[in-house]
């Protein structure tokens, strides 16, 4: 099958004028289309039309979104889902502005996830022809793009078996009870080809936001992050530190309605044949909090 990446997410805020101070100013993401109670945006190094959606009314996520590259890659992947006991419906062109036709799926989790082949392409901000390596006049932050998200599943263990059957995608680390065949999954994180992750699941409450996160270049780049959330009172929940588990260097902080972003960067390689890495509850804070190796209490315990 064809699932390239994770699209779009759509998030609900609680005042829509805070939260574009927070996406607009302080990560530098580009508005490109407003609606009654939404706002459309992209990443300066994005192509398509959006990757967020902020939605006025409530917190956490609306939706997600999966790009494929084929159509015959919906059709597949609706068989699938239904093979595997999901609620599937179509989706028409126009019902997501600038997104072809695809379905919408109920996941175990009660996540909704979205498929479609065909988005408007708006161009990256350097463009294709001799391109600088970032454009000039860049605001805040200046996230390239949407990178993956961590949601919350009473069943991780379920979720994961989902997203490997309707997806095709491989898990390249768990957090499990113990490396027994039958232990029991606490966490998993999945992909479909060589970044690390573009989703992950946690033991949680269900159909919630753990978080979503931003791609950055490097550990530079995250300290940069961190001084200007600073500077714009946004507050932080972790880091600037690292993982254990995927190696990436991170800061983790909330937008204004209480929903939690990441910038992230670095991060191991993933290959189908990369051995599955597994962590066990006793090292489990060394691979979260790589530094301090404790973990807060809002990591576990705020969703949204």
């Amino acid at each position: 099958m064809g699932i390239m990446r994770m699209g779009y997410v759509h998030t609900r805020v609680t005042d829509l004028a805070a939260a574009r101070q927070h996406y607009e100013e302080t990560l530098g993401l580009y508005p490109v289309l407003e609606e009654p109670g939404k706002v459309y945006y992209k990443g300066w190094d994005e192509w398509d039309h959006h990757s967020v959606v902020l939605e006025e009314g409530g917190v956490g996520a609306a939706k997600f979104g999966w790009k494929v590259q084929r159509d015959e890659d919906i059709e597949e992947i609706e068989k699938k889902a239904w093979e595997f006991g999901c609620s599937v419906e179509r989706m028409s062109r126009g019902e997501n502005p600038e997104i072809g036709d695809g379905i919408r799926i109920i996941a175990p989790s009660t996540h909704v996830m979205e498929v479609y082949s065909q988005a408007t392409a708006v161009g990256m901000e350097v463009g294709t022809h001799n391109p600088e390596r970032f454009p000039r006049h860049l605001r805040g932050v200046g996230v390239p793009g949407l990178d993956h998200a961590l949601i919350a599943t009473q069943d991780p263990g379920l979720l994961e078996r989902f997203f490997h059957h309707v997806f095709d995608m491989y898990t390249t680390e768990r957090f499990a009870s113990s490396f027994d065949d039958d232990a029991k999954t606490i966490a998993s994180w999945m992909t479909t080809g060589n970044q690390y992750h573009s989703i992950a699941c946690i033991e949680g409450p269900e159909g919630k936001l753990h978080h979503f996160a931003f791609k950055l270049e490097d550990w530079n780049a995250i300290g940069h992050a961190a001084d200007l959330f600073t500077m714009d009172d946004v507050p932080i929940d972790m880091g600037p530190t690292k993982h254990g588990i995927t190696r990436g260097s991170t800061v983790y902080f909330f937008d204004p309605a209480g929903n939690r972003n990441e910038v992230f960067a670095g991060g191991a390689m993933a290959y189908p044949d990369r051995p599955l890495i597994t962590w066990t509850p006793d090292h489990i804070a060394r691979g979260i909090y790589y530094h301090a190796r404790e973990i807060n209490d809002r990591f576990t315990t705020v969703y949204t």
